[in-house]
């Protein structure tokens, strides 16, 4: 199968979407409240490898390659890169991708539509602001973390953009920074990654939660990092966020420190995204009440 919705996946399923996609899926199961979308599996990554002969010269390359010298490693990530942009998505996968984009363009709220609306969307006049975000299935395991190393695209709207920035997970793959982590960690498999679309959430405000504390390890203590935008300011370090740790239990804020959060990421109604620098001072991200929720 080469693309699985949220509904069908979860924790046993990091072979088949990569662990991204997985525990995406293991939280619609969950009840959560998850942005619709489906995942392009790793079958589907495999077999447009093999259509297009692709998979001998990216082992070869790897093979020859020097951890140890950058210029070894970044002529190796170069031409694996040129070889997955190059090579086409085949067809068939393609229609696949085309038909659930369709759907999510479509929305449940517009089950039913038909008529001239439905045609514009078939027709791609229509089509879905999404993220296309890296799922690998060596992603966050209890040995290694794969974080920030592996490239997400957000608001990405039409066919040719979404194809284009799923070869481009595809490729982060194979960046210097990967190739080398992998090698030095011992990871010998052949990499694997599935990619999720997801509908874009043009967000006011974002961030990160964590049921445990990540410093203390306490379990008695929630501990949110938040900033304004979306997330990729707060996840890619561009900013110094807020940071609220709650006790779970009786919903009390213990502490509370607001961040600088200089600059803020918005979509842009066309896709895109693009940073804005916050002028107002110094504004807490979540009041109280979101912070508790």
């Amino acid at each position: 199968m080469f693309i699985l919705s949220f509904s069908q996946i979860g924790r046993e399923s990091i072979k088949e979407v990569g662990g991204k996609g997985a525990n995406l899926g293991q939280m619609v199961r969950g009840g959560l409240p998850v942005p619709p979308g489906f995942v392009v599996t790793t079958e589907a990554y495999m077999r447009f490898l093999k259509d297009n002969n692709l998979e001998g010269g990216i082992k070869s390359a790897l093979a020859g390659v020097d951890v140890n010298d950058i210029e070894s490693l970044n002529k190796v990530s170069k031409e694996i890169t040129s070889m997955i942009m190059g090579a086409r998505i085949p067809d068939f996968i393609e229609r696949d991708i085309k038909e659930a984009y369709v759907q999510l363009s479509l929305g449940k709220e517009m089950k039913g539509v038909n008529g001239p609306a439905l045609d514009m969307i078939k027709a791609g006049r229509g089509d879905a602001i999404v993220a296309v975000r890296s799922s690998a299935t060596s992603e966050d395991l209890s040995g290694a973390s794969f974080a920030g190393q592996l490239e997400s695209f957000l608001s990405i709207q039409g066919r040719p953009k979404l194809f284009d920035a799923i070869k481009k997970c595809w490729t982060s793959l194979f960046t210097p920074r990967v190739i080398f982590y992998r090698k030095t960690k011992g990871f010998t498999d052949f990499p694997s990654m599935g990619v999720i679309v997801q509908r874009m959430i043009q967000s006011e405000k974002s961030g990160v939660m964590f049921t445990a504390n990540p410093v203390s390890g306490l379990r008695s203590q929630t501990v949110i990092d938040a900033t304004l935008g979306l997330g990729e300011a707060l996840v890619s370090g561009k900013v110094d966020p807020d940071h609220y740790v709650v006790d779970p239990s009786t919903g009390r804020i213990i502490a509370k420190t607001l961040g600088a959060k200089a600059v803020s990421i918005h979509g842009l109604a066309g896709g895109g995204t693009h940073e804005v620098e916050q002028t107002r001072g110094q504004v807490q991200a979540l009041p109280d009440d979101q912070i508790v929720a």
